[in-house]
């Protein structure tokens, strides 16, 4: 054991030492508290050196990377206008077989109720398109294409994924071509076909699958539909209405009343009031009464019938309507 004096001796060294690294023992602490204490003793005097707990200090950054984001339609677009800048005789250019292809491409732009779909700006827009392709008309393409970034703000969820159904469709057509242009290893079709076509399909089915994304909100978007009644007579189809069932109702009525006016007026005319040449003017004159009376009596009846009929589907087209 060392002597007091060598104890007191060592006593400022250990304090100048430890006052050093109390400030780190600020910053960097341990978890626990140190239960026990340091403690030099002299002859003369007793110090007592309790150092601060000492824990690690763990800082914890949050990633700021950004979330993933939709890509903007209008740039998938705008990309597909660039991929179509080119020469006017770019598709009079292609082979037959690209030629079909490309009147493939057309038909699975413009397939189906287009104009329902996509409305009528962007259908006929696409009608114009496929037509363009199905002539190889590049100067066209290009003008219609270069459309679609200015449509795109006025569309709703409904025709955006529509439209991105049909580029996609379109696009894995302009893909095949660029597969056929690898396949034939002719500089001439290399260079014709390869670089603008793999653009153009790459363009096209981005646009395609960021634009069908919309299908979910389209079906939020879509209102649903008044159910409707139509009466139809052959090619003639009459929607009906409460308002329509009433005017209805009263032109039966009043049919109803001219034809019973007209019963009235035969019926009251005596048989007798009338000379006929012989027997057999007379047996036709009293059937022919009989006739008119049965035909204009039925009219009567079945204007009465239908006259009830529309005002009791009238009111019941009000009541569901309510």
């Amino acid at each position: 054991m060392a002597s007091p004096s060598l104890q007191f001796h060592l006593l400022p060294s250990l304090s100048k030492f430890w006052s050093s690294i109390s400030p780190l023992s600020q910053h960097h602490t341990h978890p626990f508290s140190s239960t026990t204490s340091l403690r030099f003793t002299s002859t003369n005097s007793t110090t007592t050196f309790t150092p601060k707990p000492l824990s690690p200090c763990f800082a914890l950054t949050e990633s700021n990377s950004p979330n993933s984001t939709q890509p903007d339609p209008k740039t998938l677009l705008q990309d597909i206008a660039e991929s179509f800048d080119l020469p006017s005789d770019y598709f009079a250019k292609f082979p037959k077989d690209l030629r079909l292809d490309l009147n493939d491409a057309a038909f699975d732009l413009s397939n189906g109720p287009i104009l329902d779909e996509c409305g009528k700006e962007l259908g006929e827009t696409l009608l114009n398109l496929s037509r363009a392709w199905e002539v190889a008309d590049t100067s066209s393409s290009r003008s219609l294409v270069a459309k679609l970034p200015l449509i795109e703000a006025s569309l709703t969820g409904t025709a955006k994924s529509a439209l991105g159904k049909r580029l996609v469709a379109a696009g894995r057509r302009f893909q095949s071509m660029g597969q056929y242009g690898q396949v034939r290893k002719t500089h001439q079709i290399s260079n014709l076909i390869r670089s603008p076509v793999h653009k153009i399909a790459k363009a096209m089915i981005a646009a395609g699958r960021a634009l069908s994304a919309y299908s979910t909100s389209a079906v939020i978007d879509k209102q649903p539909k008044e159910e409707t009644k139509t009466l139809k007579f052959g090619a003639l189809q009459v929607e009906i209405t409460p308002t329509k069932a009433n005017i209805g109702a009263a032109i039966a009525l009043v049919f109803g009343i001219l034809t019973w006016e007209i019963a009235q007026g035969v019926q009251s005319t005596p048989e007798n009031s009338l000379q006929y040449a012989n027997d057999n003017a007379l047996m036709l004159a009293k059937s022919l009464r009989g006739t008119l009376l049965a035909l204009f009596y039925a009219s009567t009846f079945l204007s009465a019938l239908t006259s009830a009929g529309l005002v009791l589907l009238g009111i019941q087209l009000k009541s569901e309507k309510n």
